[in-house]
C-alpha cells in the first residue's frame, strides 16, 4: 500500500514567530495521535532554518516551495538546491501553479530543477494541472500529459524514486472551486495509467499522487478515499494548525 504524504504548502504567509506557533501547534494537536500519513510543512525560505529546529526531533517533515536548479552563481534573489538542504529540507515543491503562471516558469526549467533536486537528493513533489479555461475545452488529459511527459523528460525510473506528482487543477486553487472527488480521480487514474506507459506498470502502482485544490478539512476524506489520490498538498487550510490537523486526521 502507498502511504500516503499530506504537505502544507504556507506560500508568502508567516514570519519567523509565526513559524514557531503553527509550528509549535501542529506538533502539540498531532501528539499522542495516531497518523497514518507522512506530514511535510513547507514554509517560505526565510523561516526554514526556524522550521527545522522545530521539526528536527518530530515525525514531521520540512520542505521548500520553489529553488533554482544552478548550485551557486550569479542568479540574484534565488536560492540553490545546495542552500535547502543545508537548513535541513528533504522535499521541494516544483512546478506550481503560481510559478508557472505568475512566473513564467515553462516546462523546460521545472525539468532542469526536478534534475537538479534529484542530483541533491530532495525529494521532489511535481506540480501538474490545467486552467479552468483548458478543462473548458476539454484538453486536461493532453495538457497533463505534456506537462508529465516534459517535466520527467530524461530521467530514469530508478532516479524518479522519490518523486511525488501533485495533481492541482489550477481552477480550483484558492478560488472556492473544487474538483469533485470523481473528477480528481479521474485524472489521478490517467496519472498513473500514463506514468505505467512511460515507465512500468510496478513503478507507477508504487507512485505516490498528491491532490491539492481547496483541500479542505470538510472535503479531506472523500477525496483521500479515492484509490488513486494518495495525500493532499494543501494551500489555505495548513495555515491554522487545527484545520491541517483535521486534513491528516481525514486519512
Amino acid at each position: 500500500m502507498r502511504r500516503k504524504i499530506i504537505a502544507g504548502n504556507w506560500k508568502m504567509n508567516n514570519d519567523v514567530s509565526g513559524t514557531v506557533n503553527l509550528i509549535s501547534e501542529i506538533k502539540k494537536e498531532l501528539n499522542g495521535k495516531i497518523v497514518n500519513a507522512d506530514v511535510i510543512v513547507c514554509p517560505p525560505f526565510t523561516n526554514l532554518e526556524t522550521a527545522y529546529t522545530l521539526v528536527k526531533d518530530s515525525s514531521i517533515k520540512l520542505g521548500a516551495q520553489n529553488m533554482y536548479y544552478e548550485e551557486s552563481g550569479a542568479f540574484t534573489g534565488e536560492i540553490s538546491p545546495l542552500m535547502l538542504k543545508n537548513v535541513g529540507c528533504e522535499f521541494v515543491i516544483l512546478g506550481h501553479s503560481e510559478r508557472r503562471t505568475v512566473f513564467g516558469e515553462d516546462d523546460q526549467i521545472i525539468n532542469k530543477k526536478i534534475k537538479s533536486a534529484i542530483k541533491h537528493k530532495l525529494k521532489p513533489i511535481f506540480c501538474i494541472g490545467e486552467t479552468l479555461n483548458e478543462r473548458e475545452k476539454g484538453v486536461t488529459f493532453k495538457v497533463i500529459e505534456t506537462q508529465l511527459k516534459n517535466g520527467l523528460e530524461g530521467l530514469s525510473e530508478n532516479e524518479l524514486s522519490n518523486l511525488i506528482v501533485a495533481y492541482e487543477p489550477v481552477w480550483a486553487i484558492g478560488t472556492g472551486k473544487n474538483a469533485t472527488p470523481q473528477q480528481a480521480q479521474e485524472v489521478h487514474q490517467f496519472i498513473r495509467s500514463l506514468i505505467a506507459k512511460m515507465y512500468s506498470q510496478n513503478f507507477a502502482y508504487q507512485l505516490v499522487i498528491q491532490y491539492g485544490g481547496s483541500v479542505k478539512p470538510d472535503n479531506a476524506k472523500e477525496l483521500l478515499s479515492q484509490p488513486d489520490i494518495d495525500g493532499a498538498l494543501v494551500g489555505g487550510a495548513c495555515l491554522k494548525a487545527d484545520s491541517f490537523v483535521k486534513i491528516i486526521e481525514a486519512v
